[in-house]
């Protein structure tokens, strides 16, 4: 899975991509946050912009997972916050509807049951991005 996000966020730089948007959330996000910022060593020009739900996203994760996330923060090139507070299941849609809402293209890790992120790709798809989607393994 991380070598084909990887592959795939080097063909969106390569057709003229340059901002990325991550909803910096524990597993995928984290992980394809990591990849571009290891990818921005290579292509100087690209950003990686944080889209958080709220400012007390990391509240309820474990001590590691908090570390990495301030620690993957400290290095993005701007962050977009929603909502101060936690709201509920409406923020993280909002969030995921502000990605498509200043994006042409979707990468998403989807299994194709229902969800977050089945509702993030049919409201891409309402929208007319490119959606490339990554199969788990």
């Amino acid at each position: 899975m991380k070598n084909t996000l990887r592959k795939e966020i080097i063909n969106a730089i390569e057709n003229g991509f340059k901002t990325f948007y991550c909803g910096m959330a524990i597993g995928f996000d984290m992980i394809a946050a990591e990849t571009v910022l290891d990818l921005k060593k290579k292509y100087k020009d690209i950003k990686l912009i944080g889209a958080l739900p709220c400012r007390t996203q990391d509240a309820k994760w474990l001590d590691r997972e908090k570390k990495r996330y301030k620690k993957l923060l400290k290095r993005l090139d701007g962050i977009r916050c929603i909502y101060d507070e936690y709201i509920g299941a409406e923020c993280m849609f909002e969030r995921n509807r502000f990605m498509v809402d200043n994006s042409r293209l979707l990468i998403a890790l989807y299994n194709g049951t229902g969800g977050g992120t089945k509702s993030t790709i049919d409201y891409a798809r309402s929208k007319g991005l490119k959606i490339v989607i990554i199969e788990p393994l």
